[in-house]
């Protein structure tokens, strides 16, 4: 593991630059319980899943390439750099969401429906959009909060379209239309 971590961190610091001082105040803000990070799922090929998608069988869903799995991992220095070494961690059920999470090694991983795409039933996505911000702005402050979801799930409250593995520090409480307060991956 360290070597992995040297690695990164030879390559990621030295691009961390002046965007790192930019994001500051919003990493200062998820740690201290102020905001949460939301982002989608490290890097799943294609689009949509199969016909035969069964959310308790991965085997029928479209899951983490290795790129995709080495871009989950690459969080936790990240998160670490930043002063998260633990978190509450939740996630959509869905395989690849659930694998990114986990992967990234920073907390135990709950299940949390309101985060499962609604990319092939878009009527649920306003219901499951209400749902979601009430159970974040429910939560007891605590350690910091990251949601793993879907792109479709993201879009929806924030009007933003990120990128396989791209986190959003969103600031709390959240709302229908929540404060972007940073843009943040691994790589940045």
């Amino acid at each position: 593991m360290l070597p992995h971590f040297l690695i990164w961190a030879v390559t990621t610091l030295p691009a961390l630059g002046a965007q790192a001082e930019e994001n500051a105040e919003a990493w200062d803000a998820l740690r201290d319980g102020q905001a949460v990070l939301m982002m989608r799922h490290a890097l799943a090929p294609g689009t949509g899943d199969p016909d035969n998608f069964d959310l308790d069988d991965c085997n029928t869903q479209r899951n983490l390439s290795e790129e995709g799995r080495a871009q989950a991992r690459a969080w936790q220095p990240l998160l670490n750099i930043r002063g998260i070494s633990e978190a509450r961690v939740f996630s959509s059920q869905w395989c690849r969401s659930m694998e990114t999470a986990t992967a990234m090694d920073i907390g135990d991983v709950k299940a949390w429906p309101s985060l499962n795409s609604f990319f092939s039933n878009r009527g649920d996505g306003a219901a499951q959009k209400r749902a979601l911000i009430a159970l974040v702005n429910e939560l007891e402050q605590g350690l910091p909060v990251i949601l793993v979801s879907h792109q479709v799930n993201i879009t929806a409250l924030t009007d933003v379209f990120p990128s396989s593995n791209e986190g959003l520090i969103l600031a709390l409480p959240l709302s229908e239309n929540p404060e972007v307060l940073a843009h943040v991956t691994p790589g940045d």
